[in-house]
């Protein structure tokens, strides 16, 4: 176990018993088991997309300085 996790879980551990299920049951779904397939399967449009994305960071074509800051700007950040 990392030390992370191992920190996440001893946190958890403090919470109410109802609380450290509803953890669980998060952990459990995004873990899922070996015969499962992925928690969350990508779309063929959100594949498209992020083919398209990893290409364009392949090719070093990343979003200007000013460029970030307007979209933070937008949003109040």
């Amino acid at each position: 176990m990392t030390e992370l996790l191992d920190q996440a879980i001893e946190r958890v551990r403090a919470f109410p018993p109802e609380t450290q299920d509803a953890f669980a049951r998060v952990l459990l779904s995004l873990a899922g088991d070996e015969d499962e397939q992925a928690v969350y399967q990508l779309t063929p449009v959100e594949t498209a997309s992020l083919a398209k994305s990893l290409a364009q960071a392949e090719r070093g074509e990343f979003a200007s300085d000013e460029e970030v800051r307007a979209v933070w700007a937008k949003h109040g950040l």
